[in-house]
């Protein structure tokens, strides 16, 4: 059975892959940032549910990308886990 990453690199040879992927792009590194503050903070979903007073499925579909985070839900993410919201804009 193929990895995740096995498959992203087989799939990437594919154009309209590589064109998708490009442009969700900042969206996974989004989704990746939030996976990531919460596992540095030692807590489960469930656990940081309960810091940010939502739901555990709240805080999966966050994780999930299929809902798009407002500023105050980051900034709530980021008390929670102890983290600092930083929010650029770099050259495109």
């Amino acid at each position: 059975m193929s990895t995740l990453d096995e498959l992203h690199e087989r799939w990437s040879r594919e154009p309209e892959y590589r064109e998708a992927y490009e442009r969700l792009g900042p969206e996974f590194e989004l989704v990746r940032a939030l996976i990531e503050a919460r596992r540095r903070a030692g807590m489960s979903q469930a656990e940081l549910a309960a810091r940010m007073e939502t739901t555990q499925s709240a805080v999966a579909r966050l994780e999930s990308g299929r809902v798009p985070p407002s500023t105050r839900t980051l900034e709530r993410v980021a008390r929670a886990t102890g983290t600092r919201l930083r929010i650029r804009f770099d050259p495109a």
